[in-house]
């Protein structure tokens, strides 16, 4: 069997509609492109958060987030940047659900040994204490850009205006930077 496609109504291709919500700001250009790909944001959601109805307002919180960002970043590929979108926005929600514990009212807080005995867990505060520590370690260059580009999800463009560094510089640094840092932790964590 065969697809056919229907000449007079030709799909418009990602980039067309994302140049169109670019210069119009018309949330129509966006919504059909979002529409394209919002199953899978919902898997890359699923995967990370486990939860279902978790995983659907993730999918309208990154929608919602998209408004914002594409009027700052220069997209490329837009269902690729979207996946890294998505996934950061789990791994986000995930680092932010693990710092504030949600506690059920049921639990009874004085009788809850896993309450009273409350361990951190050794193996991933030394794994964030080396991190840490080879983060320092890095060439002040590399440091910078990783942090911008990471922690703080700027693009290569935005890090070079920033920190006044050539954007080939950046993109060398961050890719040197990761390196240097995988090392440093790779032996850290062997001591």
């Amino acid at each position: 069997m065969f697809i056919k496609t229907d000449k007079r109504n030709p799909v418009p291709e990602d980039s067309w509609l994302l140049a169109q919500y670019k210069a119009s700001g018309d949330l129509e250009y966006l919504g059909e492109l979002y529409n394209r790909y919002m199953h899978l944001v919902y898997g890359v959601c699923l995967n990370y958060l486990k939860d279902e109805e978790q995983s659907k307002d993730a999918v309208m919180q990154i929608f919602e987030e998209l408004v914002i960002k594409l009027r700052k970043h220069e997209v490329q590929n837009f269902k690729s940047w979207l996946h890294v979108l998505a996934r950061n926005y789990c791994l986000m929600a995930i680092r932010k659900s693990s710092r504030n514990p949600i506690v059920s009212i049921e639990d009874t807080f004085v009788e809850n040994d896993s309450f009273v005995h409350l361990d951190l867990d050794d193996a991933k505060e030394q794994q964030l204490s080396v991190m840490e520590k080879c983060m320092e370690a890095l060439p002040e260059e590399q440091r910078k850009s990783l942090d911008l580009f990471y922690l703080q999800e700027k693009c290569y463009k935005e890090i070079a205006e920033l920190t006044g560094y050539d954007l080939l510089k950046v993109k060398s640094y961050i890719q040197n930077g990761k390196r240097n840092l995988k090392n440093c932790i790779e032996k850290n964590s062997s001591e």
